[in-house]
């Protein structure tokens, strides 16, 4: 008989878990049975998400960039739940900018280029690493699994359009190393799996004008919308509990292929 896993019971840390994705996705895990931490900037909405969610949810204030925030973060899951099954990587930043505007004679700030790579890739490796270490005190099940990291990477970086240099590559980065940490990780029986969602309804996308937003809409092919933060966090959930999958990365996105 196959391993069957449920969320039930598990615990979770959510990176960027007071909106969008993240917030979803901790919304869902309590839904079914799951703790989770949010773990997001101060000036979110995480602590009014965390008390509406009640006693099992809790928010760490956070930068995924900081070894020492990120560090407690992990430290509260086990403080407050007894341990970490599950660490969901949603935080995320972009910018647009051409590599080189020739009307302007400016270059693509270097600064924002550095910023974009930190925070998604350095940031998401940053919660792996130190969640990892946590994981590895959980008592194996018959599979010898512990625990299971899923990443957010996006479409783009496979079909990155114009002005998308530092988010496609940030975004290819967790692509890249989504297999080499699986591998790495394979002896201990922690899975690692990456989602590269196509557009999808947060707040990256709500502050465009409506127009923009209904014509991006219209270029997925089915269903031909944009995708819901609740089918995003739905795949989460299905990722922690199948144990066979392992170092893929999954496009959630209605068959889109970005236009340049």
């Amino acid at each position: 008989m196959a391993n069957i896993r449920s969320v039930k019971g598990m615990v979770g840390l959510v990176t960027g878990g007071a909106s969008g994705l993240g917030r979803a996705t901790v919304e869902r895990l309590i839904q079914n049975g799951a703790s989770a931490v949010i773990l997001d900037l101060p000036s979110s909405d995480g602590p009014a998400l965390a008390e509406s969610l009640g006693v099992r949810c809790a928010f760490a204030p956070a930068d995924v960039t900081s070894e020492e925030d990120v560090q407690s973060a992990v430290s509260m899951a086990r403080e407050k739940f007894g341990k970490l099954d599950l660490a969901v990587n949603c935080a995320g930043i972009a910018v647009a900018a051409k590599t080189y505007n020739f009307n302007k004679g400016i270059a693509h700030s270097l600064k924002d280029f550095q910023r974009v790579i930190n925070v998604n890739i350095t940031g998401t490796f940053n919660v792996i690493r130190l969640s990892v270490a946590e994981m590895g005190k959980n008592e194996p099940d018959a599979d010898g699994h512990r625990g299971c990291i899923i990443n957010t990477a996006s479409v783009a970086a496979f079909d990155g359009q114009v002005g998308q240099a530092a988010y496609s590559a940030s975004k290819g980065g967790i692509v890249g190393m989504t297999l080499p940490i699986a591998r790495d990780l394979a002896s201990m029986g922690v899975r690692v799996v990456t989602i590269a969602p196509g557009l999808f309804s947060t707040p990256l996308l709500a502050g465009l004008p409506e127009k923009v937003r209904s014509f991006l809409a219209r270029q997925v092919p089915f269903p031909s919308r944009l995708g819901d933060p609740a089918e995003f966090a739905h795949l989460v959930l299905a990722l922690a509990e199948n144990p066979m999958i392992n170092g893929e990365v999954i496009r959630l996105d209605g068959a889109i292929r970005m236009q340049p």
